[in-house]
């Protein structure tokens, strides 16, 4: 099992102010992105998500991972992942040019950033300080 940190103050509002969302919340929020989870439990303890079981491949663990993830009151994510997933949290100031320039070499790589965190992104300059994104190994 690996340990994903997030910030828990960002990300989007599913619940009221220092509430923690739900299993049934958050799985809504996996189905409602179109993400399918093929048979993973989504558990929360505490302000802990773990995410276990499932038949998904790794990327499809990877963005349920920031799905989950990326919620106002998630402080943490725990789920098997069969390699080491490449995240990247957004700072203030951050574009997807820049990030693809520090991750992956060159700027104009931002759009294979921006599919590889498709759905939760609908568009490259919607991003957000404190938002973790998924950079592509296979790129």
């Amino acid at each position: 099992m690996g340990l994903w940190n997030f910030m828990k103050s960002a990300g989007r509002k599913l619940v009221g102010a220092d509430d923690v969302p739900t299993a049934a919340v958050l799985q809504k929020e996996v189905a409602d992105l179109g993400l399918d989870t093929k048979g993973a439990e989504i558990k929360v303890e505490g302000d802990k998500v773990v995410v276990s079981g499932g038949d998904m491949t790794q990327e499809e663990r990877e963005k349920v991972i920031l799905a989950v993830g990326n919620v106002e009151g998630v402080s943490s994510v725990e789920a098997d992942t069969s390699d080491e997933p490449m995240f990247h949290e957004v700072k203030k100031g951050d574009t997807l040019w820049a990030i693809a320039e520090k991750t992956l070499g060159n700027g104009a790589r931002y759009k294979e950033i921006f599919e590889a965190n498709r759905p939760m992104l609908s568009d490259p300059d919607k991003i957000y300080p404190g938002q973790t994104l998924r950079i592509p190994k296979d790129a």
